[in-house]
């Protein structure tokens, strides 16, 4: 790897950790220049602009979560497997540890839900709607396997997996109530099992 891509990615990894913290919105680039020691013209030579920063750590959010969650879920058996795999991997990977550094795709969507020609809500839009897909499909071929009752509604139950991960990062990380992580583990295990056949 070539020195500028190393500074590049040095200065996405603390952009991502100020962005879990702060939110997007508190990502400034003079924070980060002086975070990474470097002078604000460094960051802009790698970055053009504020929000071309922000994009980019969305964008590196989301690679990084299909790295830890997505993959290793394409790798189990197609069915009820790779489902759970890919709630589970989520809860163990991502949200367990977002409840203490915080997640840019929950803090983001409350940032710029009521900004429709942001790219930086465009980027979030995007992974969020990427992620819930690749989970609609992995419920729809669960169903298909047999694994599932015939009369699952794909879309209710997304639903239902995504309240449950909503929910938990909400009473854990905003509440602070302890066991928050441990119920949302058994109300995942009770909503899958209530669905299968």
């Amino acid at each position: 790897m070539r020195k500028g891509e190393q500074t590049r990615n040095a200065i996405l990894d603390a952009a991502l950790a100020l962005a879990s913290r702060d939110g997007l919105e508190g990502l400034t680039i003079g924070v980060l220049a002086e975070q990474m020691q470097m002078s604000k013209s460094g960051v802009f030579a790698h970055f053009g602009s504020r929000e071309d920063l922000q994009v980019a750590v969305v964008q590196e959010y989301h690679r990084r979560f299909e790295q830890d969650v997505f993959t290793p879920g394409l790798a189990e058996v197609r069915g009820l497997p790779r489902l759970r795999r890919m709630v589970f991997g989520w809860m163990e990977k991502r949200i367990q540890d977002e409840v203490s550094t915080g997640c840019i795709f929950i803090s983001g969507a409350v940032e710029y839900d009521d900004r429709p020609d942001s790219p930086v809500r465009e980027a979030l839009v995007f992974s969020v709607a990427s992620w819930r897909s690749a989970l609609e499909k992995a419920i729809l071929q669960a169903k298909e396997e047999g694994h599932l009752r015939s009369d699952t509604d794909p879309q209710m139950m997304l639903f239902e997996v995504y309240s449950v991960t909503l929910g938990v990062h909400h009473d854990a990380r905003f509440l602070k109530l302890p066991g928050a992580v441990s119920l949302a583990r058994a109300a995942l295990e009770r909503l899958i099992a209530s669905y299968q056949t």
